[in-house]
């Protein structure tokens, strides 16, 4: 069976498979799970951050540092689609090392917000803190399930 590679050439004199910008990734639906993601645990960090009175210091402070982890994490992958930098380090097993991640989030954000929910003594930020929690676990959980037949789903030679 004979594959066919096509490359269109820019002014620049690149090809559309070198590096560079891949605008296009973020209207891809994987593209949109990391924005919300992204948006849901930049609001739930903004919010707990910006409370007055945690009615318990420990509980927040864990969903806070949980929530600004995460939302690194997830902006350095979201990055590194942008760039094409998965084609550039073919060392790391991309799409594992993001299930391997997802499945660590959403475990961890899932008990963060559940913490912060039971936790929150009736403060409104923190309520819609856990609220944008688990908003941004729902979404985790989505990516997860979409990556995983990328990640350890059988291949396109393989029987189902």
């Amino acid at each position: 069976m004979s594959h066919t590679v096509i490359t269109t050439a820019t002014p620049g004199g690149r090809s559309s498979g070198d590096g560079g910008l891949s605008l296009g990734y973020s209207r891809t639906i994987p593209g949109l799970l990391k924005i919300g993601q992204l948006l849901s645990l930049l609001v739930a960090f903004l919010c707990i951050r910006l409370a007055r009175g945690w009615p318990s210091w420990a509980a927040f402070k864990f969903f806070e540092v949980v929530a600004l982890w995460f939302l690194v994490a997830f902006l350095i992958f979201f990055l590194m689609h942008l760039c094409r930098l998965q084609s550039r380090m073919p060392c790391i097993n991309w799409p594992l090392t993001e299930f391997f991640h997802y499945s660590v989030g959403s475990v961890l954000i899932f008990i963060a917000s559940i913490v912060a929910a039971v936790k929150c003594g009736g403060v409104s930020s923190l309520v819609v803190a856990s609220v944008f929690g688990f908003i941004a676990t729902f979404l985790m959980v989505v990516n997860l399930w979409t990556s995983y037949s990328v990640a350890c789903g059988p291949t396109a030679g393989e029987p189902v």
